[in-house]
């Protein structure tokens, strides 16, 4: 199986998450929807996401959380 899906929306999403994030749940939210529109965009079928990552949402989370698990308080 190829990982297209899953390369193009690990890059989208460091590529997308803002500098500043006051409300974690709406930058989710909004974050997956774009992402899978841009993947759509892209020709890569949400299905194709799905088998390849599972959900956009929690894809999505882990990077947010993977990204500020780093920052100071």
């Amino acid at each position: 199986m190829s990982t297209r899906a899953a390369d193009f929306l690990r890059e989208w999403i460091c590529d997308h998450l803002p500098p500043r994030i006051d409300d974690a749940a709406l930058v989710v939210t909004t974050m997956a929807a774009d992402a899978v529109r841009a993947a759509e965009a892209q020709g890569i079928a949400r299905q194709e996401i799905d088998r390849e990552i599972g959900s956009v949402y929690e894809a999505t989370m882990r990077t947010l959380q993977d990204r500020t698990s780093g920052l100071p308080d």
